[in-house]
């Protein structure tokens, strides 16, 4: 069989690439909304849910430094030690792949990832920024030697200048890492950027091998369909969240990405009765998905933290004071 398998789906016959790897960040991302402090009974209980689902892997949260962030401010998922890491997926882990997130610059790469023979977790996630590359590069370095699976997130991707893109991207496609992923951090892009910026990763990762990822955010409304456009555009690991519980305005939900791939492999039901049981109940606690102050943080290529603290005032009724309060020049 070519790459792209036929299989039967209720909408009659569909096209799916086997080679797709799917990604449930729901305690990662989704515990920028609760300072991780989600409890160990629920991430076990979103493992299993990954496990029965059949989703490919799993990010548990970040590897945060201890020297800079406040473990009594941040939960245990800003940190992942191994031993918490073993109370989910224990020793013996099931199918689904266990990523956590390594930021540049704000982890202790070099302590506290341990050799690969060490510890549960399969794949190490480099978020960095375009001006931090260089320590980025050496955080794959660190991790491939350790033998872990890597990828890089290249952050605020909508903020680089093309010439600094196309440096970076040359750079890290002559890097030791896997996967590159494209990073549409502020909820901004359309689908016809998503395009382009897929045919430029494209450029650079074929030549070297390199899969290419992405992650969304849903400040427009276009997290699901933007993931959708790059996947038609050759993205093989794509991320999502359960409900799209993740920063601000979410990401792409799961639910309805893998209702999209009409893989055999992926199951809905256990992702509906998590969502419904673990996650829905969330929202008395805090606001995530779609509002209008995140589509205009979204509109104006702005990191959403305006948003999220107009959106946690109590009071969410200007949104047109919001509004102008973004695009004044004082």
């Amino acid at each position: 069989m070519t790459t792209s398998e036929q299989a039967i789906g209720s909408r009659g016959w569909v096209s799916y690439r086997p080679e797709i790897k799917v990604m449930d960040v729901t305690i990662r991302d989704g515990g920028l909304m609760n300072d991780h402090k989600f409890d160990i009974e629920l991430v076990k209980k979103v493992y299993k849910t990954c496990c029965e689902a059949g989703v490919d892997y799993m990010e548990l949260g970040y590897k945060g430094s201890k020297k800079i962030f406040s473990a009594t401010e941040n939960g245990l998922w800003k940190f992942c030690d191994e031993d918490v890491l073993r109370q989910v997926v224990g020793d013996k882990k099931g199918d689904v792949k266990i990523s956590v997130m390594a930021d540049a610059d704000r982890t202790d790469y070099k302590t506290d990832i341990l050799p690969r023979e060490k510890s549960v977790i399969d794949m190490i996630r480099v978020a960095t920024y375009i001006h931090q590359i260089p320590t980025a590069m050496d955080m794959i370095k660190d991790a491939r030697q350790k033998g872990y699976e890597t990828c890089v997130n290249l952050m605020a991707i909508s903020t680089v200048p093309e010439s600094e893109l196309d440096g970076a991207l040359e750079a890290l496609c002559h890097s030791e890492v896997d996967v590159l992923y494209l990073v549409d951090s502020f909820g901004t892009l359309y689908s016809e950027q998503i395009r382009a910026l897929m045919h430029k990763f494209q450029k650079f990762a074929k030549p070297t091998g390199k899969q290419i990822g992405i992650h969304t955010h849903n400040n427009c409304q276009l997290a699901y369909g933007n993931t959708i456009e790059a996947i038609i555009c050759g993205a093989n690991y794509l991320d999502a969240s359960l409900a799209g519980l993740g920063r601000g305005a979410g990401n792409c939900q799961m639910e309805l990405l893998l209702g999209f791939l009409h893989n055999p492999k992926y199951r809905l039901r256990p992702l509906l009765q998590c969502i419904q049981d673990n996650i829905e109940p969330f929202r008395k606690e805090f606001f995530w998905g779609y509002s209008i102050p995140y589509m205009i943080s979204g509109i104006l290529n702005r990191h959403p933290r305006e948003a999220m603290e107009f959106m946690e005032s109590g009071d969410c009724s200007g949104i047109v004071k919001f509004y102008d309060q973004m695009t004044s020049e004082g």
